[in-house]
């Protein structure tokens, strides 16, 4: 019997058209792995390389120069000084590219307030004073200082999120600032000191003292520092709280689930726990500590 050569292409056509799928996702993929392989010796490249310059972006203030921290030891020596001890000090970089401006990284390009004998005040004073003149001459007017926290937020953006959130330490209100709990100048960043806790809970007790104690039944959670329950700056949550509701104490508060009912403690709170949080379904109202309940109760 013989097959025409047109019905014999018909019947071979389907298989060279899946050798042919075939080989074009082998290729494909073949091409894929050259990429991804070529990605990767790329970054690796990249983080490996030693770069030996510095760059510090600073804001320009037009008629104003940037001429370094050691200038301003002429007339601020003790904050001088001190300024070598503080976290910001870091914010000077090394290197022959670099500029010392250490100082003026926050307060601004000071030519002319050292030029004027301190008269005009640098552009970020936090104080009243004649501003720069402009190209018209003399500003007469003297406008309000800038606020201290919208320069720090300059660098922590993320802080100034956190000021945004529903419950906050009022510094956009302006009943606080940054420096009232943080030190630019001296030492750690912390006033209080660095980051052990017991510090930084010193710092939230000038303002909270009846959380200070010392109680008859100490809440454990103190010995953790007051930032494992509350933001510094601000959450989401009332009272500054990282974890909304009963969830916050059930972080440390072993759970168990025996015949059907919620063990905490040993104890039963299957009904406790819908009543509301801990401290406000009449349980566990002294979450800082009790002078007279070992369950934390007032």
């Amino acid at each position: 019997m013989t097959i025409s050569t047109s019905r014999l292409l018909r019947k071979l056509l389907p298989a060279y058209r899946g050798v042919a799928a075939l080989r074009l996702r082998v290729a494909r993929r073949g091409t894929g792995v050259l990429l991804a392989a070529a990605v990767f010796l790329a970054f690796a490249v990249i983080s490996c390389r030693t770069v030996n310059r510095s760059i510090v972006m600073l804001p320009n203030v037009p008629g104003a120069k940037y001429i370094g921290s050691k200038e301003c030891e002429q007339c601020h020596e003790e904050i001088y000084k001190n300024f070598q001890t503080a976290d910001h000090a870091r914010l000077i970089t090394d290197g022959p590219n670099a500029l010392e401006a250490g100082c003026e990284s926050c307060h601004g390009p000071a030519s002319l307030h050292s030029d004027s004998g301190g008269e005009v005040k640098p552009p970020n004073s936090f104080m009243s004073g004649r501003p720069p003149a402009n190209t018209f001459g003399g500003m007469l007017t003297t406008p309000t200082p800038r606020a201290t926290e919208t320069v720090c937020f300059s660098c922590h953006a993320d802080v100034r999120g956190q000021f945004g959130l529903p419950s906050h330490h009022p510094v956009p209100e302006g009943r606080m600032t940054c420096t009232t709990c943080h030190s630019p100048h001296k030492g750690f960043a912390n006033k209080n000191g660095s980051t052990a806790l017991r510090s930084q809970d010193d710092g939230c007790l000038q303002c909270h003292p009846a959380q200070r104690g010392p109680q008859v039944f100490e809440h454990e959670a103190m010995r953790e520092g007051c930032t494992s329950c509350h933001g510094a700056h601000g959450t989401v949550n009332a009272k500054m709280l990282t974890v909304r509701d009963s969830n916050l104490c059930l972080k440390c508060h072993f759970q168990q689930v025996r015949g059907g009912q919620l063990l905490i403690g040993g104890s039963d709170h299957t009904v406790r726990v819908q009543q509301g949080t801990c401290w406000t379904a009449g349980c566990h109202e002294a979450v800082h500590g009790s002078r007279v309940n070992s369950s934390l109760r007032f």
